[in-house]
């Protein structure tokens, strides 16, 4: 479980977002004006710490200062939109992306700083294409002139399950999934998560070990620096987030945790990707253990990523998710 503790306070870091970050910043600096906060310096230290570190760690953008003023500014615009997006529940909103998307990509592939960013960005076109196709079997005819098309539910996660078939059915296999698929199965077997989960990693950054995205993942696997070294890997002196086999064993030990928390593997990648605290929030203002029911609450970043691992594990193994079997200790 990745959480600290702080005095009374307990935060779960794991699914900590920038939002978040930013509150528990503005509290912090709520708590430096009250009279009581010089009997607990150790609470202030621990805020300011956490803070600094985030800060340092995922805001960092100077990558971005090697494009010329205008590339750089167009980055940042469609970067923090897509992040603004993601975390929304509109899955439909991720679809006007795509064009800023297609043409931001050779600008970041030019130059050495830029190409991880390329890569993490290369694999989120296909959020927008699954988007753009689930909007159109919603809303299939265009409104008559003068009328405003009202919005169309939200699509259910079996809907989403079966676009993403569509999506992944003629795809090829990344390049990097013959060298790692053979090389992580072992390690994943060895933490007693399915081996066949292995191809997570196409999901997250189809297997490349240098993809980073702009809010500060990094790897196969792509983790966030708290989660990292919650996991026993260390971002000094080299950050071995880089290294593919600590990257897979951390991810497979991560994954075992969710899913005896959760008992589901829905709901265990959910949390991989959303924070295990929200999905378990959902799960019990909900009352509910079933996937299906609160994938629409959830961040639209996450109602694609779930099925977009279902499908790729059937379209890469023959195998159903529902049907994995974790390994009795």
């Amino acid at each position: 479980m990745l959480r600290i503790n702080l005095g009374s306070w307990t935060v779960d870091k794991e699914g900590m977002t920038s939002a978040k970050i930013c509150l528990l910043s503005i509290s912090w600096m709520l708590l430096q004006a009250a009279p009581a906060l010089g009997q607990n310096q150790p609470l202030l230290e621990d805020l300011t710490r956490i803070a600094s570190d985030w800060t340092r760690e995922n805001l960092d953008d100077r990558w971005l200062d090697v494009l010329k003023t205008s590339d750089r500014q167009q980055a940042r615009v469609l970067f923090n939109e897509m992040t603004k997006r993601l975390e929304s529940t509109n899955v439909y909103a991720l679809a006007p992306l795509k064009d800023g998307a297609v043409k931001l990509l050779p600008v970041l592939k030019q130059t050495k700083a830029t190409r991880p960013y390329a890569e993490w960005l290369q694999n989120h076109l296909d959020y927008f294409e699954v988007s753009e196709e689930l909007r159109r079997r919603a809303q299939p005819s265009p409104p008559k002139p003068g009328v405003v098309a009202p919005s169309p539910a939200s699509p259910t996660a079996e809907a989403q399950r079966a676009a993403w078939e569509r999506q992944l059915e003629k795809r090829p296999i990344p390049a990097g999934a013959r060298t790692y698929v053979p090389r992580l199965k072992p390690v994943f077997a060895a933490q007693g998560t399915p081996s066949s989960l292995v191809w997570l990693a196409e999901v997250e950054s189809s297997f490349n070990p240098q993809a980073r995205s702009p809010s500060g993942a990094v790897g196969l696997f792509q983790f966030m620096p708290v989660t990292a070294r919650s996991l026993g890997l260390s971002l000094t002196p080299q950050d071995e987030r880089l290294n593919p086999d600590k990257n897979g064993r951390a991810a497979a030990t991560y994954l075992a945790y969710l899913h005896r928390r959760f008992a589901d593997w829905r709901l265990a990648l959910a949390a991989y990707n959303a924070g295990e605290t929200r999905v378990n929030n959902l799960l019990v203002q909900h009352k509910t253990r079933n996937y299906d029911l609160i994938a629409p609450r959830l961040p639209a970043e996450t109602q694609m990523y779930v099925p977009k691992m279902e499908a790729t594990l059937r379209k890469r193994e023959g195998l159903a998710l529902t049907a994995l079997q974790v390994a009795k200790n």
